[in-house]
């Protein structure tokens, strides 16, 4: 596969898809948009542990515990919230996956808006 053939996703949220779409340099490479909506809890409990084996040992409560005070059914947000969780074991072997990990992740995610 060449460098000119690789598919390329981009991710916005709300004025950067906006963005995106008024620049003529981008809107022409686009093949297609798609609109994504925030996750209900019964969706993020669901998708969670699809993405990624680290939230199949998570209770429901902290997942949604964990949504609505940070991530309110953004995938994005919670793709970081992964991230941050996964160095945090590496850090820490043996921590268990619960409220508190998830506090730790979410602390990194800075002030929520």
């Amino acid at each position: 596969m060449t460098a000119q053939s690789l598919p390329v996703s981009s991710v916005a949220e709300g004025s950067g898809a906006l963005s995106s779409a008024r620049a003529p340099a981008l809107a022409s490479r686009v093949l297609t948009w798609q609109q994504v909506s925030r996750l209900d809890g019964k969706q993020v409990l669901t998708v969670l542990r699809m993405f990624h084996p680290l939230w199949d040992a998570a209770t429901d409560t902290d997942l949604l515990h964990a949504d609505a005070t940070r991530a309110r059914g953004n995938f994005r947000t919670w793709a970081k919230i992964t991230s941050h969780a996964y160095a945090a074991l590496a850090r820490s072997p043996g921590t268990a996956v619960g409220q508190a990990l998830l506090s730790r992740a979410c602390s990194r995610l800075g002030p929520t808006p």
